[in-house]
């Protein structure tokens, strides 16, 4: 009898929360530790904004009250748990009419 093969479990997935602040949306999204911020915000803008051209590169990600500087970092590293709320703001202040 040959001994059983170990299949790795799957990523475990969860939910985020993400404030897109140009539109005031909370979207919803299904992440895993390994998703990068810069994946979450491009979803999140996507999400919310729903229309195509965004560029990312003009939003920021805070989480925790910080901005994130590095958006190659996973959500792991980061330390988010399920719920975790994160805010997406346009990278420059918008003038105030």
């Amino acid at each position: 009898m040959s001994a059983p093969t170990l299949i790795p479990p799957a990523a475990e997935r969860f939910a985020v929360r993400v404030m897109v602040t140009p539109v005031w949306d909370q979207v919803f999204l299904a992440v895993d530790a390994d998703t990068t911020v810069a994946k979450l915000k491009r979803d999140a803008l996507q999400a919310a904004l729903k229309r195509s051209g965004i560029d990312p590169a003009d939003y920021v990600v805070k989480f925790r009250g910080a901005q994130v500087l590095d958006e190659s970092d996973t959500l792991g590293r980061l330390g988010a748990v399920p719920n975790a709320p994160f805010i997406v703001l346009p990278a420059r202040r918008q003038p105030v009419r």
